[in-house]
């Protein structure tokens, strides 16, 4: 394989996307020796072997064995990875690819389906098809959704005034904020106490708060509320006519 160097003015330019690229190709060389190279490799021995010093039948024999156990092994797990493929199928998965230049990047999704091409096993994700040499991780679906909760959380409480801003206007998005979070599992609820802790704490605070607002403001109106109805009794109990009187004046 020739191997392309950049000169400019006479001198070698040593950079790094050149330096990338034929670090990969180099693994990409090492890692495509299969079985069909291992015969080639065979043929050639015998091909070009010394005729006054001729490789023995034994190392031939030796070397054929090999070979076999090689093919097996690549069978093997040439049927393993399909194996490890189908059981991906739905899942949440993350994979690590790495670019012709060496940059990585994760792609992350739900494996649709999985297909076979030129004895290597790929998965789709979104559309796009990548080797299952680049699998990262397999991830839990109930991991997954605990952190789109986590984020959702975050979110809604960071939306909220501070503790010394907060009104009864509020009230209503405060409530619905800590009935959601009272709905969660455990687990949900340990993940977001586990990446969000801030944003329990400040929850926490927010409801507290307002349970403060809403005794000042409902002792006021309790308050005016009694007085109205002694107005009430007192002015009724003395339009009420006496019965025993009036009774007692018919008679």
């Amino acid at each position: 394989m020739a191997v392309m160097i950049p000169v400019e003015d006479g001198k070698i330019v040593d950079s790094s996307a050149s330096s990338n690229s034929l670090s990969t190709e180099t693994k990409r060389s090492n890692s495509s020796l299969d079985k069909e190279a291992f015969l080639q490799l065979l043929v050639a021995q015998m091909k070009y072997q010394d005729p006054l010093e001729p490789t023995s039948n034994t190392e031939y024999i030796s070397q054929l064995a090999t070979f076999s156990t090689l093919e097996e092994m690549q069978n093997l797990n040439s049927t393993m990875q399909a194996d490890q493929a189908g059981g991906l199928v739905g899942r949440t998965v993350i994979m690590k690819v790495t670019s012709s230049v060496g940059e990585t990047s994760y792609v992350s999704g739900k494996v649709d389906f999985i297909r076979r091409e030129n004895n290597k096993t790929f998965v789709s994700i979104d559309g796009s098809l990548y080797n299952l040499d680049d699998l990262d991780s397999v991830v839990d679906d109930d991991y997954m959704t605990a952190v789109g909760i986590t984020d959702e959380f975050k979110e809604a409480v960071a939306s909220m005034p501070s503790v010394k801003q907060l009104t009864l206007n509020d009230k209503d998005k405060l409530l619905a904020i800590a009935k959601a979070y009272d709905s969660l599992t455990d687990y949900q609820k340990l993940h977001i106490a586990k990446y969000a802790p801030d944003a329990v704490k400040t929850m926490k605070e927010l409801v507290a708060k307002m349970d403060e607002l809403v005794k000042a403001a409902g002792g006021s109106e309790d308050k005016d509320d009694s007085d109205k109805d002694d107005e009430t009794e007192g002015a009724g109990g003395a339009d009420k006519p006496d019965n025993n009187g009036s009774e007692g004046g018919a008679q």
